[in-house]
């Protein structure tokens, strides 16, 4: 094991006691981005600092001349003045906060998404969906609390907000209480006001469950995406929504700005109500004006950091644990990121569309935890094995090692039809998943056209493969949707074609929507016969040279069965079709039956030539192949 791989598996082994978390300095790449703003937020911080500054000390000559006997003059003027204009610098500057943040959320979110959907399938293997979901939703957001609750001056505030209230108390204890008093008031008072903002905020939490709800669609169906060279159009999807968000994001920071400067006057108001009473304790000889001017410029040093303090630690706190939840995933390569690594064997001359050479694959198969972590779907990888393995020296159970496929060899001639056939968990599908390079070998040589596919751009791979998964997924949208995932270009006429091709056309003509109908989330709308042709109407439209078939005919009845073959025998003229079935009418009018049993290839030939040499094919073909 190299040096790079045990630091990654220390760190995942402390990961895993403490969890992950970021520190300060990693915030900062997210806040650069923004400086420009930053800067003007620090400008206007100074600027409403300074016109606030001023307000005690035009507040200590208004007693003064008070207590003189004096005319005021213009000075009321000028101090009306100041509170307004620091209201105002105050709101633009919260303003400006609340766009940071959301913006922070933005790129967060972006860069988030774009590095998921290009993990390799083991990682969606051996991770939770739900969990990823909270990692683009909930843990993004935890990064605008943190901007937008006093990032930039907590530390400062903090010290303020001390030290003001123990200089009140030392100046005056009845004016303190008075002042604890009047922050009350004004907490009801923002309060009250900040109930407008509560349906936009609403709709920015809808927004954000958008998002989520779009990233769950994609990664559950990410090996469809994958085989239909998707991806980007998915993840641009996606952005699109989180796009949405910041918008949302915007108007509920509108609201914010027009709430904030009327909450700033009532503060104001109550600031000087508090210098009306100490005016009164002045005159009654209570305490000296020196010392009212003094309390009061505690007080106003106490009401600057008053909003930023509450809560300012723990939301720091909660971004930065969110933030390491986010890089632990950016961190990881991504499906391409090692590939140029890969030494890929010398092309061989052949007339096979797709050649196994002595292939063997290994996975490790998770124990169940308490979390629910996602067992494979369909196999692993031995750094997979290694990273489980090393993990259950930290506490958790050792995963089972399980070698899948036992040096497998086996052709697929160009323009035939090949079946796989065996008993569960032979490794039929994972052969399906190494041809679509969703995991590599760990020895051997998987080649389409005398190719080894791990010198192949993965796009220009699955361009040339069409691929029906055993579960057939059904992404949520419409028909046409579904249908134009592998082919953006198709018009609709040849979406009509292809639903009529594979019996659906009950299905579009039910719904006045046609094409646009719903099919409900994973397919509810859908029977699990007319989601399964759905699939193989996708892979149809695209009409790649290849076709891989997985038990897709599994959910029909004997009519839809016969239709759907009719269907796909006339789109595999001058096509190669690997098929894996179950049903003994799949496999009889096949040019080749490969038989696999724990990983082996037991047998290869026709159906009357395997029934009489491999004992496992008769023993199945007895039982119409049902296993």
């Amino acid at each position: 094991m190299s040096d790079a791989r045990g630091g990654v598996l220390r760190r995942s082994r402390k990961d895993a006691d403490t969890g992950p978390r970021a520190s300060f300095r990693e915030l900062l790449p997210y806040l650069f981005e923004h400086r420009a703003a930053l800067v003007a937020v620090a400008f206007l911080s100074l600027a409403s600092a300074a016109a606030g500054l001023a307000q005690p000390l035009l507040a200590g000559q208004v007693v003064g001349i008070v207590e003189a006997g004096g005319t005021l003059g213009m000075l009321v003027w000028v101090l009306v003045g100041l509170v307004v204009v620091g209201a105002i610098l105050g709101g633009i500057q919260h303003y400006l906060l609340q766009r940071i943040g959301t913006a922070v959320v933005f790129s967060a979110r972006r860069s988030l998404v774009r590095r998921m959907l290009r993990l390799p399938i083991s990682e969606f293997d051996r991770r939770r969906t739900g969990d990823l979901v909270s990692r683009v939703g909930s843990d993004t957001t935890l990064l605008y609390a943190v901007i937008t609750q006093g990032l930039l001056d907590a530390l400062g505030s903090a010290i303020l907000f001390v030290g003001s209230l123990i200089g009140m108390l030392l100046v005056d204890a009845v004016l303190l209480g008075l002042t604890l008093a009047v922050i009350v008031i004004a907490l009801a008072s923002g309060i009250l006001l900040s109930s407008r903002i509560r349906p936009a905020s609403l709709q920015q939490q809808e927004r954000v469950g958008a998002v989520a709800a779009a990233v769950e669609r994609a990664i559950g169906a990410i090996r469809t995406v994958r085989a239909a060279n998707a991806t980007e159009r998915e993840t641009d999807a996606i952005i699109v929504e989180a796009e949405a968000a910041k918008r949302a994001g915007y108007k509920v920071a509108k609201i914010s700005a027009m709430v904030v400067p009327i909450a700033g006057i009532a503060m104001q108001v109550a600031f000087l109500v508090v210098i009306g009473v100490g005016g009164f304790r002045v005159a009654s000889g209570a305490i000296s004006i020196a010392s009212l001017v003094t309390f009061i410029l505690f007080l106003f040093m106490l009401i600057i950091p008053l909003g930023s303090v509450f809560g300012a630690v723990n939301s720091i706190n909660q971004a930065l644990g969110a933030l390491g939840r986010i890089q632990e995933i950016t961190n990881l390569p991504g499906e391409t990121d090692e590939d140029a690594a890969i030494e890929p064997a010398a092309p061989v001359s052949t007339s096979a569309a797709i050649r196994f050479d002595d292939v063997r694959f290994t996975y490790a198969v998770p124990p169940v935890s308490p979390e629910g972590t996602n067992p494979p779907i369909s196999g692993g990888s031995s750094v997979q094995s290694v990273t489980n393995a090393t993990d259950s020296a930290a506490g958790t159970p050792e995963p089972e090692i399980r070698e899948v496929l036992k040096g497998v060899t086996f052709e697929v001639p160009r323009g035939s039809r090949v079946a796989l056939v065996g008993p569960s968990g032979a490794g039929k599908s994972t052969v399906f998943a190494l041809i679509e390079r969703f995991y590599d070998p760990d020895a051997g040589v998987v080649r389409l056209d005398g190719r080894d596919v791990r010198g192949m751009p993965r796009d220009e791979l699955r361009a040339q493969i069409g691929y029906v998964e055993q579960d057939a997924p059904v992404l949520a949208g419409s028909l046409r949707d579904n249908l134009k995932l592998a082919s953006p270009e198709a018009t609709d006429a040849q979406c009509i074609q292809v639903l009529r091709d594979v019996n659906l056309g009950a299905v579009l003509d039910r719904d006045p929507a046609g094409l646009d109908a719903p099919v409900g989330e994973d397919g509810i709308m859908l029977s699990g016969g007319e989601r399964q042709r759905l699939a193989i109407a996708r892979a149809l439209l695209a009409a790649p040279p290849i076709l891989l078939l997985d038990e897709s005919t599994s959910s029909l009845d004997g009519m839809n069965e016969q239709l759907l073959r009719e269907a796909i025998d006339a789109v595999a003229h001058d096509r190669t079709l690997l098929v894996i079935a179950h049903r003994l009418s799949t496999v009889v009018d096949s040019d080749i039956i490969v038989v696999l049993e724990h990983g082996e290839v037991v047998g290869i030939g026709t159906h009357s030539e395997l029934v009489s040499s491999t004992p496992l094919y008769r023993e199945l073909a007895k039982h119409q192949l049902l296993v």
